[in-house]
């Protein structure tokens, strides 16, 4: 293979690895974005149904939950935002 050729393959890999991270990170955006507004939610109904949960994973600030959304495995940021539900459900089940 010629330098050239090689030099456009290298550019072409390179340009498709590119591709491939933007819209992997254009993916966790996304996904933490889902996760904050949920995480906004539930503590919404928190208040509304003065459950009383406090802590990190309890608060409105949507920049929070983005950072920390981040900064976790996939896994982590969903099973955070089902422990939230799973709160939820057995308060609202105690308002009854």
């Amino acid at each position: 293979m010629s330098i050239d050729r090689t030099y456009a393959a290298l550019a072409i890999a390179a340009l498709v690895g590119a591709g491939t991270l933007h819209s992997a990170a254009a993916v966790a955006q996304s996904n933490c974005q889902w996760y904050a507004s949920t995480a906004l939610r539930q503590q919404q109904d928190n208040e509304k149904l003065r459950c009383g949960f406090t802590g990190d994973a309890w608060n409105t600030n949507l920049k929070s939950h983005l950072d920390w959304c981040g900064t976790v495995a996939p896994d982590v940021w969903k099973a955070a935002a089902q422990k939230r539900d799973q709160d939820l459900q057995g308060c609202a089940s105690k308002k009854k």
